[in-house]
């Protein structure tokens, strides 16, 4: 098995964009799972009954980043 923890950020970087790359490459369908549909149900209702909050694409990333660095 191949170790990542040696490889720098950049090394890791690079290899993240070969696998995905690859992963485009895949003509296979890969199914939603069923969460997902349910997922986009709410938000389509919370859109419609205006209970929906949006942000910058920046602000919804600076925000995952501080959710996960409370973990």
């Amino acid at each position: 098995m191949l170790s990542i923890a040696n490889l720098s950020r950049s090394e890791k970087l690079q290899m993240m964009e070969a696998i995905w790359e690859d992963l485009t490459r895949d003509v296979v369908p890969l199914p939603s799972p069923s969460w997902h549909i349910e997922a986009l149900q709410q938000a389509e209702r919370a859109y419609a009954e205006n209970r929906a909050r949006f942000v910058s694409w920046d602000v919804a990333k600076q925000m995952l980043r501080d959710k996960a660095s409370c973990k």
